[in-house]
């Protein structure tokens, strides 16, 4: 990644919760690694280190689902006519902070560390190249969250060239067969709800491409989210907006219809904030006009991350594990903003950037400092 825009470091593990984006002006930059093995279906990111340009990276986790999950409830879908909210997020049973939980029953942080994280539904990343196992392993995660009549949000991340070779790259060998790897993704979702948050960084960090390269790329997305809808109708998918700090609401949107974001074929609209630390209401303002630049269906709408932005973003746009932070809304479909479908937790609170340890792994001193600011 590049040091400005917002960036994601993705680390092999088994939790199916996120990590994401994080840079100054505009990013954070974070690397792949893996940490762990996969387990059986999931896959998630961690941030890494700064660029110009966020790049999220995630490392595959693959758990298997279990019936006893708990996720929260979300509030009542939002007053702008889109269509109505289900009332749960999913919230995935494996995960670095639920494996720290049940480690540490005695810890004096667990309490906190529980109920303002753990027992918080988040993303599950899928950063890791690995084509013959992708759909079973989506699989696991949409079946699961289906079976408890919940919404999984899934974000996929291997795109070629991912964070332009930065602390997260990795994807795909060549878009051939990025495209097939979609297909195999698209093959695991089932007929349920779910959203998708498209390759975070993919677009707003598009400029360190060649002009054809470019073009092949946002080619390819708005493909994958044809690919995506087409296989199920009630996945909703977002495409990358950035973040508030990083480019014009303008230049995004431009970039964004290249990509097939402004169509109704391919997009639900766009998220923004991955992994960053932006306030709500900054991300609110930018989102909108980034929609109304961008045009399209009039239900196009926007996700949030807020899984970090409590306190907003550091006055020296620190990224790494910056101190002073605290978590933001938990994750909910029901904003009550118009044309803000959700807030997500798509980084999770409590994944190091790099820091206050391995990029992408769990420091419980981060994620309680986190909880309790």
């Amino acid at each position: 990644m590049v040091a400005a825009a917002s960036v994601v470091a993705a680390i092999g593990t088994a939790t199916g919760l996120v990590s994401a984006l994080a840079d100054p002006p505009g990013a954070v930059g974070a690397g792949p690694e893996t940490v762990r093995a996969p387990r059986v279906a999931q896959a998630r990111p961690e941030p890494s280190s700064p660029s110009p340009t966020p790049s999220p990276t995630a490392s595959p986790a693959v758990p298997s689902p279990e019936p006893t999950v708990r996720a929260s409830p979300s509030p009542s879908p939002t007053p702008s006519g889109r269509r109505p909210a289900p009332s749960r997020l999913y919230r995935h049973p494996d995960s670095q902070v639920l494996d720290w939980v049940r480690a540490h029953p005695d810890d004096p942080r667990t309490a906190v560390i529980t109920s303002r994280i753990a027992d918080r539904p988040a993303a599950v990343w899928f950063a890791d190249f690995t084509p013959a196992t992708i759909a079973s392993r989506v699989r696991a995660v949409t079946s699961g969250a289906a079976a408890q009549g919940q919404v999984p949000v899934l974000v996929p991340y291997a795109i070629p060239d991912r964070d332009c070779g930065g602390a997260s790259e990795g994807g795909a060998p060549d878009l051939a067969a990025y495209d097939d790897w979609i297909d195999a993704f698209a093959a695991g979702l089932g007929s349920g709800e779910a959203i998708v948050v498209l390759e975070p960084d993919s677009v707003a960090q598009a400029d360190c491409l060649s002009r054809s390269a470019r073009a092949e790329r946002f080619a390819s997305l708005e493909r994958a989210g044809r690919v995506l809808k087409a296989a199920d109708p009630k996945a909703r998918v977002y495409y990358d907006a950035g973040h508030s700090g990083w480019n014009a609401p303008d230049r995004q949107a431009a970039l964004l219809r290249q990509a097939g974001a402004g169509s109704a074929d391919s997009s639900d609209g766009v998220f923004s904030n991955v992994s960053n630390f932006h306030t709500t209401a900054a991300e609110i303002a930018y989102d909108r006009r980034v929609l109304a630049e961008l045009g399209g269906p009039a239900g196009l709408g926007a996700v949030i991350d807020t899984s970090r932005n409590g306190n907003g973003a550091p006055a020296d746009d620190a990224w790494c594990d910056p101190a002073g932070r605290g978590i933001g809304r938990a994750p909910t479909l029901g904003t009550g903003q118009a044309r803000i479908d959700a807030y997500l937790w798509v980084k999770l609170p409590g994944e190091s950037d790099g820091c206050k340890g391995t990029p992408g792994t769990f420091s419980p001193s981060y994620a309680y400092d986190l909880a309790s600011s």
